[in-house]
């Protein structure tokens, strides 16, 4: 056999493979078509690959942008390669359709193939599959660990750990040196969910960077395009889907190594009754203890676990992290927000106690407009719609993907003035009594409905204490010849590109 015809032969199964990807390409869209006056509005698409080419790599400003220019800014139906139909809903309206109005209907997920790998079959909370398991999980976590009562029982764990970061700071301030802000607040909110969840503080560096390096590699690889999800049949006969995978594998790994350690230290106390005052009532121990009454295996406490600690550790850094940043950019606004919070605290205290922050008007609008301007998920995590549902005249069909992008109804000119700009005064005046509830379908945050992050009052705690002490005890500057760059990296979760470097002042 001659090269050519070798060549020929060779390629014969890949052109059969992409003749029948285009002829199911085809025939998706003839239905699509047929049907086109009861769905939503939807781009044009290219075959095989449908609307993919269209999303760039930070997918809620691409959805935007298509959502604007083509008819779809309450909904728009995509097509995104081998996946079933997605639904983007980029208005108040719209997530109000989805969140509230048919919450019922949109209340599962659809499975990943990265996510079931990593959180152990999708038996942890934010992806698991609408059920039995997901009710009794959330009950878990949101009784035991996220309740207003618990969240003013760790008043004290908070205040404390936000000392040694100022501590830490003073030594910068008094050396001149500058300090990673980000870097920073991660420690900060890594020790603070170490205490929370394990009853102590991540004293051993390593331990905190390998916490810290676990939660950034998991929003990225969970965040990123996986060809396995969306072309299945290449990636069988490809490299690119068995690298994502492997990668999901060796990720998992290092988790399970880190958590049974932990579970084991725990047990071992928790079996010899040797648990100290200072832990028995810490999560880890709580989940041990009513794990039977749960019915909950190894696998399902390591997936809560992995939960507690991606949404503890990560979201509240990131949060601190841009709204500093914002602040940065208009000295004006970060005086306002000092002059409040010096203004605040009584003479002779060392820091910012939470019954002080409690009064400050002002710093909770900026923690708000923070979260309008960069929410942590700027596209909700996807929901599937578990039956046929009918909004307006649209028919949604039952397994349709729905993506909310909260990152675009809150920069929405129609419901926003000055939507682009950071401008916290907009919830001391007119906006004030929009909140991040869920209630407020214009600004969401933290999401709605029954998938609404559980997560939302220990953050919230988190950030304001911290926030608070950082105006209180410095003043703050840019190195010379440093500009802030807002640029960000999208995963799971929303990074800033750049490292956030400022130097501190400590206040006389």
């Amino acid at each position: 056999m001659d090269d050519t015809a070798q060549t020929t032969w060779l390629l014969l199964p890949l052109l059969s493979l992409l003749f029948l990807l285009l002829l199911h390409n085809i025939l998706a869209t003839f239905t699509v078509n047929r049907d086109d006056h009861r769905l939503p509005p939807s781009p044009p698409a290219l075959p095989i690959i449908g609307h993919l080419h269209l999303v760039g790599s930070l997918p809620h400003v691409s959805l935007r942008r298509l959502a604007a220019k083509h008819g779809g800014r309450d909904f728009m139906l995509l097509r995104l390669g081998a996946l079933p139909p997605t639904l983007v809903a980029s208005s108040p309206r719209a997530a109000e359709a989805v969140l509230r109005t048919h919450d019922h209907v949109f209340a599962s997920r659809p499975r990943t193939v990265l996510a079931d790998v990593v959180f152990y079959g999708s038996r942890d909370i934010g992806f698991a599959p609408y059920g039995e398991h997901w009710r009794k999980a959330r009950k878990l976590v949101t009784t035991h660990l996220l309740s207003a009562k618990k969240v003013q029982m760790l008043q004290k764990a908070r205040e404390e750990e936000v000392s040694l970061v100022m501590a830490k700071i003073s030594k910068a301030a008094t050396a001149g040196t500058p300090v990673d802000i980000g870097q920073i607040l991660s420690s900060f909110t890594n020790d603070m969910m170490c205490r929370t969840v394990s009853g102590k503080s991540t004293s051993d560096s390593k331990q905190k960077k390998i916490f810290q390096d676990l939660v950034h590699e998991t929003s990225l690889l969970i965040g990123c395009f996986n060809i396995e999800e969306y072309f299945p049949v290449l990636a069988r006969i490809g490299i690119a889907g068995k690298v994502m995978r492997a990668k999901a594998e060796r990720l998992k790994k290092r988790w399970d190594e880190l958590l049974e350690k932990l579970i084991d230290e725990h047990e071992n106390e928790y079996n010899s009754n040797l648990a100290s005052d200072q832990s028995e009532d810490d999560f880890v121990n709580i989940l041990l203890s009513v794990r039977q009454e749960y019915g909950l295996n190894r696998e399902h406490v390591k997936a809560i676990l992995q939960d507690v600690f991606f949404g503890g550790i990560d979201t509240s850094a990131q949060v601190l992290e841009s709204t500093i940043a914002e602040l940065m950019r208009k000295p004006q606004l970060l005086k306002k927000l000092q002059d409040e919070v010096r203004a605040c605290v009584p003479k002779g205290q060392e820091m910012v106690c939470e019954v002080d922050a409690s009064k400050m008007v002002y710093l909770k609008a900026v923690i708000k407009e923070g979260l309008r301007l960069h929410p942590v998920a700027p596209l909700l995590a996807p929901h599937i719609s578990m039956a046929d549902c009918k909004i307006d005249e649209y028919v949604i069909p039952s397994g349709t993907r729905v993506l909310v992008n909260v990152w675009a109804i809150g920069r929405d000119a129609r419901f926003w003035d000055k939507a682009e700009e950071f401008i916290p005064e907009r919830f001391v005046d007119s906006m004030s009594s929009v909140n991040f509830r869920g209630n407020d379908y214009q600004y969401l945050p933290f999401g709605s409905g029954r998938r609404m992050c559980p997560g939302m009052n220990f953050g919230i705690a988190v950030v304001e204490i911290m926030l608070a002490n950082l105006m209180w005890k410095f003043d703050w500057t840019l190195p010379r010849g440093m500009e802030i760059d807002m640029s960000e990296v999208f995963g799971l979760s929303v990074h800033r590109k750049q490292k956030l470097l400022l130097i501190p002042e400590q206040r006389v």
